[in-house]
This record gives C-alpha cells, structure tokens and sequence, in this order.
C-alpha cells in the first residue's frame, strides 16, 4: 500500500495557511497552488502578469525538484488567473517553460486569489520515488 508524505522545500514559499506545499502518494505528486512569492522574502514579486507566471512557475518547479518529479512528468495543471485578459500573455510563458511538453490543463478566471496576486498554479504530476531527497517512505 502506498504511504503518503508531505512535501517540503525552502526553494519555493512556505504555505500561507493550513496546507502543504505538496503531497506525495505513491508516485504521483499532489502539488498545492503556487503563487508569485519571493522564497527568501515571502513577498509578492513586482513586475505585473510576466514577473508573477515566472515567479509562480519557478516555484513549482522548485517544489516538483523536492517530490522527485520534473516538468516533463506534469500530467495536469490548473491556471487561476485574476483576469483572463493575460491569457494569451500566460500561454507564452506558460510554453516557453514546458517547451514540447503539454499537460492537461485547466484555466480559470477568478475574483480574487491569496495576496492579491494575478496567477496561481497547481498540478499533479509523476514522480521518480529514487529521485526524492530526504523522502523517508520511498
């Protein structure tokens, strides 16, 4: 039976509330939405939609790194974003980091997200158990 872990990083924001930053069954990584906060700071990075995906992606990044997984193992990801007027400015940057690779995905226009930023990021994704540093049940 497969065991589940938490998943933790100091390369990406600790979580804002009551949650993790990822979960990990098996070999499949549940990760939490991902918001434009500066790890070193917890502050909202300046710079608009642009700074805030890059920012945003970058910390997913650094949480799939710490679960075992990648970008090349993302299955699904959910796009919030404050206005769907930067869908087309997120598309850009949202392949740019993916390259060939293309999860499912979900986009949502929403009234309002965690510290007011513009974007946020969730998504599930494959994870090589070995890959997992410090991961104590692989």
């Amino acid at each position: 039976m497969a065991t589940m872990s938490i998943v933790s990083t100091p390369n990406a924001p600790a979580a804002v509330g009551p949650y993790s930053q990822a979960i990990k069954l098996g070999d499949v990584l549940y990760l939490s939405g991902c918001i434009p906060l500066d790890p070193s700071t917890g502050a909202v990075v300046s710079g608009g939609i642009e700074a805030q995906t890059k920012q945003a992606l970058k910390n997913m990044q650094a949480v799939l790194e710490a679960g075992g997984s990648e970008l090349s193992k993302v299955v699904k990801t959910t796009v919030f974003l404050k206005s769907m007027d930067d869908f087309a400015t997120v598309n850009d940057i949202y392949s740019s980091v993916f390259g060939s690779h293309k999860p499912a995905r979900s986009c949502v226009e929403v009234a309002r997200l965690p510290k007011d930023v513009l974007f946020e990021i969730e998504c599930i994704a494959r994870c090589d158990i070995h890959l997992a540093a410090g991961c104590d049940t692989c």
